[in-house]
């Protein structure tokens, strides 16, 4: 027994020793410059990931920020996305110095994401010419059908070009002001490196691309269109040049050094990969990048991507064609709402919590409602819920109206409403979803999920393997999200050595991370099914209710 109580002291004190030795080789690390970074502008937060050598995260920074609508559009302030980028950095800095004792000067390579899509015009003198218009904007439905119509190619309403398009059909004054458009992540990488560039895939969420950069066919027949709108260059000069991960995009500037860090510790001349967006840092976190793989990025908004060995045969409005960072064709689902209605229904439970004294975090909140909601009928009770706070075109709701539905003669309980709030989440991301599988064939070998949504293990994931009927694997670094698939993509620019993105992920990144999978139930599926067809009677109700 003697002997079984000292192995066990000696496994206790080595476990020891391997985190005091991680924790002071990482430090080194960090404090010699020999570490990545990546910072992601998301919907609700500016998250930023310092990864290591190893390709692990190792200390993370962010700052929450929220879209205000105003002047009739959703927007963010440019005063507070450079607020955001210096608070988030320095929330970094603090918990760096907090888990390894050290300062940040230097990363070996560094590289900036943003949310997808959205209008952010400039003059000839880099002045904004109206507030950033955001992805979340659904007023350019007229200019979406025209694009489609005239590329024979599906252009969403939340595109660079569909926002530009707009603006020419409604006249508005700026339009012969216009020099540059850029998306959030490359003005950001422009404030920081004086470069106006765009990683491919962040490049094909403004305008169609084609054989690593913009379709010309189609910026042809733009022009041709536009020839009288009163722009004052083309359309070829205001777009960000495209570049592919792997190459380099610039360096820090001294400007870019103290708008970063005003306390003047980080070092100018840090080379930065191509800025990327959401959907591509989604891909590159989750390995998904290869022909037959794809991933579930969910947040404040939640998109799958799935990455094509052919051309699909229509074009479909709820689907978008894109591109991964290294440039393959992409079919993208992309859908408006996801956690920002479960996240009131925290709040709201959280409030009650206060009112009767008990004192829950919000974390063990998720925990909690997220278990319990996995105890309810797999049908969730004849209960339907729609998170619609803002438009979502895939399930065609022209207006924000959150709501909820349950049978009369359904079982009404916390588990049922609850799992009808997370089903929810995910119902128009599978109505997208089941055209690419059921009427374009298409089929994934593997499919990834991250982000805040599968933080709960055996909640949302399970719900999204039985809604899409496919197993759906969750690395344990899933809820970092995009910022760290950003930092990932710093990495492969300094150490790829000339292999492929997919390779230099699967093999260099993804050979040591753990991961769980969860793969479909019988009657899961059935009970998604069931769950569809009374979403699809009550869809009915919230588009009556829209005016």
């Amino acid at each position: 027994m003697m002997r079984g109580v000292l192995q066990a002291l000696l496994m206790i004190k080595a476990r020891r020793i391997g985190v005091w030795y991680y924790f002071m080789t990482t430090g080194e690390k960090i404090s010699s410059g020999k570490c990545f970074l990546g910072i992601e502008f998301g919907s609700t937060r500016i998250k930023a990931v310092l990864t290591d050598d190893q390709y692990k995260p190792a200390a993370m920074g962010e700052y929450q920020w929220e879209n205000r609508f105003e002047g009739g559009y959703w927007t963010y302030p440019l005063d507070e996305i450079r607020k955001g980028l210096s608070s988030c950095y320095s929330d970094l800095k603090r918990n760096t110095a907090e888990k390894f004792g050290v300062g940040l000067s230097s990363f070996r390579a560094m590289g900036i994401s943003g949310m997808m899509h959205g209008y952010m015009p400039f003059d000839s003198e880099w002045n904004l010419l109206v507030p950033f218009r955001t992805w979340r904007n659904t007023n350019t439905g007229e200019a979406a059908a025209e694009l489609t119509r005239l590329f024979g190619f599906n252009i969403p309403q939340r595109w660079s070009i569909t926002h530009l398009y707009q603006a020419i059909l409604d006249k508005e004054e700026h339009i012969g002001k216009i020099s540059y458009i850029t998306t959030l992540a490359v003005y950001v990488h422009r404030l920081l490196t004086g470069v106006t560039a765009a990683g491919i895939g962040e490049a094909s969420g403004m305008f169609p691309v084609k054989d690593a950069g913009y379709n010309e066919e189609m910026l042809d027949k733009f022009s041709e269109v536009v020839s009288d709108a009163g722009l004052t260059r083309s359309i070829r000069d205001m777009l960000p040049k495209v570049m592919l991960s792997g190459e380099k995009c610039g360096v820090l500037s001294a400007e870019g050094a103290l708008l970063l860090d005003p306390e003047g510790d980080l070092k100018a001349g840090i080379p930065f990969c191509p800025p990327e967006g959401d959907a591509g840092t989604g891909m590159t976190a989750t390995d998904s990048v290869r022909a037959k793989t794809g991933n579930v990025s969910a947040g404040t908004s939640v998109f799958a991507m799935a990455v094509l060995e052919k051309p699909l045969s229509g074009v479909y409005p709820e689907i978008d064609v894109v591109a991964t960072p290294d440039g393959r064709a992409v079919a993208m689902v992309h859908c408006n709402n996801c956690c920002c209605e479960l996240d009131a229904w925290i709040g709201l439970f959280e409030e009650f919590c206060g009112l009767a004294g008990i004192d829950i975090g919000r974390p063990e909140l998720y925990r909690m409602l997220y278990g319990n909601a996995m105890k309810g009928d797999a049908d969730c009770g004849g209960a339907a819920a729609y998170n619609f706070l803002s438009a979502e075109p895939v399930a065609g709701v022209d207006k924000g109206k959150p709501m909820y539905f349950r049978s009369a003669s359904g079982k009404f309980n916390l588990a049922n409403f609850f799992r009808a709030e997370l089903m929810g989440s995910l119902a128009s991301l599978k109505m997208g979803m089941d055209i690419l599988f059921g009427r374009e064939n298409v089929r994934l070998e593997r499919l990834s999920a991250h982000g805040g949504l599968f933080k709960v293990p055996g909640a949302a994931d399970v719900l999204l393997a039985d809604g899409l009927n496919v197993p759906v694997t969750v690395t344990e670094a899933a809820g970092e999200g995009g910022a760290w698939g950003m930092s990932l993509l710093a990495a492969y620019m300094a150490d790829g050595g000339g292999c492929e993105l997919g390779k230099f992920l699967s093999e260099k990144v993804f050979d040591n991370i753990a991961s769980r999978e969860v793969l479909p139930s019988k009657e899961g599926v059935i009970g998604f099914d069931r769950f569809m067809k009374n979403y699809a009677e009550g869809l009915k109700a919230v588009k009556a209710m829209e005016d």
